[in-house]
């Protein structure tokens, strides 16, 4: 697919620098740079500047890491620059919006140690804003530390697990069992049946919110079959052809989107209540029109996912 990379959140050229993490020696010495910076993430929100909307990159003793109870991961090397992520969700605000956590969440958290010109912020609304490098940072901060948020404990002994590898590694010391960050595949579909796409909405979206549809890749699945399942459970479209477009890093939390164009071989819908609350067929026109924003009915799939992405490449015939 023409411009597959450009997908926000896609590959920026990051220097991971896998060599230097088994190294407590050379991670010391990487955090002792000048140049060293760590991003402060809070349940999930990256530290922004307010104004630029880019991340903040803390010194590694900086006083906000006095909430952290675990050491900071290695994001590798940014143009020679070392960068870490640190999760601070330790820290208590004196208010919390009821909103964190939710599928949109305007809220944001000031820190006291922090000037008020940066405050941690939800990271759907600010990924657009966001240079390749950038996202691609920050992406990878959130979804590796949501991991080890839930994943303490060993999933073999029950024995409470320890950081290695400069974050990218959990072992247990009790049963010598070595854990890894996950990350789950998932397909997103551009099903077309000659002028039109398939379009849902799940239950508890934005009111008007239309997307493509997706779901989770099953155990001895191929990606080809689970857009056919998937599209036929959620909305009794039976595909044929299936192909691979693009991929996207979905830190929420820790998906990686396999985008697909199948075509659809019958147009009656059939929707499945448990997961979707609608679909429909939208012509090109008419999604074109939802993408202006002068649609009273539809709104289209948030700028930056992967579906705005294909819909928008759809339209401007950059598929292939």
């Amino acid at each position: 697919m023409k411009h597959a990379e450009s997908v926000t959140f896609g590959g920026s050229g990051l220097d991971r620098a896998a060599h230097l993490r088994g190294s407590a020696d050379e991670q010391a010495k990487l955090l002792a740079q000048t140049n060293a910076g760590v991003l402060a993430i809070w349940r999930g929100k990256p530290l922004l500047d307010l104004e630029r909307r880019v991340p903040v990159w803390l010194t590694p003793d900086h006083p906000v890491f006095a909430s952290a109870d675990e050491a900071a991961i290695f994001l590798g090397l940014d143009d020679g620059y070392p960068r870490f992520a640190r999760d601070i969700s330790g820290w208590d605000p004196d208010e919390v919006s009821d909103t964190v956590g939710a599928f949109h969440d305007p809220s944001e958290q000031l820190h006291p140690a922090i000037p008020a010109t940066q405050a941690f912020c939800e990271l759907r609304a600010n990924m657009t804003a966001l240079s390749a490098r950038d996202a691609e940072l920050v992406a990878a901060s959130k979804a590796v530390l949501s991991w080890h948020e839930i994943h303490g404990f060993c999933a073999r002994c029950g024995a409470k697990s320890v950081i290695s590898q400069a974050g990218w590694q959990r072992d247990c010391p009790s049963c010598n069992a070595h854990h890894f960050p996950r990350t789950d595949p998932v397909v997103i579909m551009l099903i077309l049946h000659g002028n039109s796409v398939l379009m849902g909405r799940s239950p508890g979206w934005p009111e008007g919110m239309y997307s493509l549809l997706a779901g989770f890749v099953e155990a001895g699945e191929t990606i080809e079959g689970a857009v056919r399942r998937e599209t036929f459970e959620e909305s009794g479209i039976k595909v044929g052809e299936v192909n691979y477009l693009s991929s996207q890093p979905w830190p929420f939390p820790s998906s990686l989107m396999f985008g697909c164009h199948g075509v659809a071989l019958t147009r009656d819908i059939t929707v499945d209540p448990v997961e979707l609350e609608d679909a429909l067929w939208m012509t090109r026109e008419e999604m074109a029109l939802s993408l202006t924003e002068d649609n009273p009915v539809i709104k289209p799939a948030r700028k930056g996912s992967i579906a705005r992405f294909l819909i928008e490449n759809w339209l401007a015939d950059t598929l292939d």
